[in-house]
């Protein structure tokens, strides 16, 4: 089957909503057995990932295992990419916590150190997120990543890296784990080092030296599981945590995870909302890149919509099973590509495989150092701090790279999702302080090129049309930006010499007007009638015609004086120039 014939674009009916069953019958069987190798490779990553995350969510291991029983299975049932892996992601373990952090210590202070009620909030959390998501899944907000420009994205994750390695620091020395934002946290690692367990930190310090070590010696060896298990044996045999004081995970509840609806207070659930939207913009706008990099490479489509229902659905069951925050993973992903991954299937595979691992293998995983836990975590986000994102920015744009700075400080000084508020309002206040001062043209005649015209400013070699000043708006007239426009039109008359007996707007640009432009045009046109300035309009857009002839703006003007382009216009306004003036006769 090619590429082109398995689209990821939903169909009509039910399949509409649960994708396989359009894909699945007519899934090509020459593709098990890459599906098949890619599921096992996958189930080696995401394993040690999934209890990894765990930890900077603040939850014990299983709650990581129990993430996948859910998204790997709801995602590839209703998911639109063949290549996009849902899971628990450094980015929403870190948002978790935070989130849940602020919720516990507002509603339930009393039990703040208590593991059980941290539990309960966290998948009350995670219940309120997957809420979110069918919201504006139900709503088709698919389009809402683009609130979120690529700056403030790339200075919040690499904030958030930041984030979750500093907070493994205390594993991986085996002191205890200090309060307050990062840079507090970091200084408060530094203090504790007198006291730091040095056999904790050798442990932790080989295993992430052969995390790096072991792709560089053969890409396709599983790091991750390697030294997972080579941990657990060595714990084993010389009884780390007995002889040298290191902290290992313990026992893991075996089998399958429980149903269980949370029970908070409905003021939490409330106060939940908000940073769960905060998490919606973060997950989904990692996710759907992800999903659109590998749908362009291997041509086939999408679906936006439908990504929010199936990350919806994803995390309300996680909810129920006592899991972490679902989203598309971009190293698990890449992970799946890479080995070979033709559809959802892989996901099917990993999926069972992790059934087995609750199932019978859980017990493997007690003698587990944290250490290593810790090293797994800290090299999951090393990528991300090496990558030096904000400096290649700075090359691009030495205005939009500070929006990633602002995210970056205020993840590591505030919090994580303050910090993607302050990078989010600041690139929004730079978007209307950018509007509000739109570029407006003074057009002239280009000789030799009839009918066209061009920037007198950024053409010096054009010459303007004798009394008659176009007037072109480069952007949308809005609320923001009508005042500004209004007296820059005024300025424009003031500088002209010979001073115009006619102005021309060019409203190719405007595609539909506000109340507020509205009336700031009214008062425009009634000054430029007193000053004996004839008004001619161009390129005007059926909605704007149609609402300048509802609110009186065409009466104003004259429907004689619209055309349908600046040329017309301006032979209009030179013909009427050139016959005499009643009163001068």
């Amino acid at each position: 089957m090619s590429a082109s014939t398995q689209t990821a674009k939903p169909q009509a009916g039910l399949s509409r909503y649960i994708p396989i069953l359009a894909w699945l019958p007519r899934y090509d069987r020459g593709w098990l057995r890459a599906d098949v190798i890619a599921g096992l490779t996958l189930w080696g990553l995401v394993v040690p990932e999934a209890m990894a995350y765990a930890g900077i969510a603040g939850l014990p291991p299983q709650a990581g295992l129990y993430t996948l029983v859910a998204a790997l299975l709801i995602y590839a049932l209703m998911g639109t990419s063949r290549h996009l892996v849902v899971q628990a992601t450094s980015a929403t373990a870190a948002l978790l916590a935070s989130s849940v952090a602020a919720a516990v210590a507002a509603t339930a202070a009393d039990s703040a150190a208590d593991p059980a009620t941290f539990q309960t909030y966290a998948a009350a959390f995670v219940l309120v997120t997957g809420l979110v998501f069918l919201v504006a899944g139900i709503a088709k907000l698919g389009f809402i990543t683009q609130f979120l420009s690529k700056p403030v994205m790339d200075g919040f994750v690499m904030g958030l890296a930041i984030f979750v390695a500093v907070g493994q620091l205390n594993k991986l020395f085996g002191v205890p784990k200090p309060e307050g934002n990062t840079v507090e946290k970091l200084i408060g690692i530094f203090q504790e080092l007198p006291q730091a367990n040095w056999a904790t930190f050798v442990v932790g310090a080989v295993a992430l030296a052969l995390l790096f070590l072991l792709p560089r010696w053969n890409k396709k060896l599983p790091a991750g599981l390697i030294v997972l298990f080579g941990a657990i044996i060595l714990s084993m045999v010389f009884d780390f945590e007995g002889r040298f004081g290191i902290e290992v995970v313990g026992a893991l509840p075996q089998g399958l995870p429980s149903v269980a609806l949370p029970v908070v207070p409905w003021s939490t659930y409330l106060a939940m909302v908000l940073p769960a939207i905060g998490v919606l913009l973060v997950a989904y706008s990692e996710a759907l890149g992800v999903a659109h990099e590998f749908a362009e490479k291997h041509g086939y489509e999408v679906d936006a919509n439908q990504e929010l229902n199936a990350h919806a659905a994803a995390n309300l069951v996680s909810a129920f099973f006592g899991g972490m925050l679902a989203a598309g993973s971009m190293s698990a992903s890449a992970v799946k590509e890479g080995a070979g991954a033709r559809s959802q299937v892989t996901n099917l595979i990993t999926w069972v495989v992790t059934i087995i691992t609750l199932l019978f293998l859980t017990p493997l995983f007690a003698p587990l150092p944290e250490a290593v836990l810790a090293g797994l975590i800290i090299h999951a986000v090393w990528h991300i701090i090496g990558s030096r994102k904000l400096q290649k920015l700075r090359h691009e744009s030495r205005v939009e790279v500070w929006f990633g700075v602002l995210a970056l400080a205020g993840v590591l000084l505030v919090d994580v999702l303050e910090g993607m508020i302050i990078g989010l309002v600041a690139s929004l206040v730079y978007v209307v302080y950018k509007t509000s001062r739109p570029h407006l043209a003074a057009l002239g005649r280009v000789p030799g090129i009839p009918g066209a015209y061009a920037d007198l400013d950024r053409h010096p070699e054009i010459q303007p049309v004798p009394g008659v000043l176009i007037v072109r708006l480069d952007s949308q007239l809005y609320f923001a930006n009508a005042l500004t426009v209004r007296e820059r039109v005024k300025a424009m008359l003031d500088e002209a010499s010979p001073p115009p007996h006619t102005i021309i707007f060019d409203a190719n640009a405007q595609d539909q007007i506000d109340v507020t432009s509205t009336d700031v045009l009214r008062g425009l046109l009634k000054e430029l009638h007193e000053r004996n300035i004839t008004v001619y309009m161009a390129h005007v857009h059926a909605p704007v015609l149609e609402h300048a002839r509802e609110t009186g703006l065409l009466a104003a003007v004259g429907e004689d004086h619209v055309f349908a382009t600046v040329d017309l216009a301006v032979r209009s306004a030179e013909a009427a120039a050139q016959q005499p003036n009643p009163e001068q006769a």
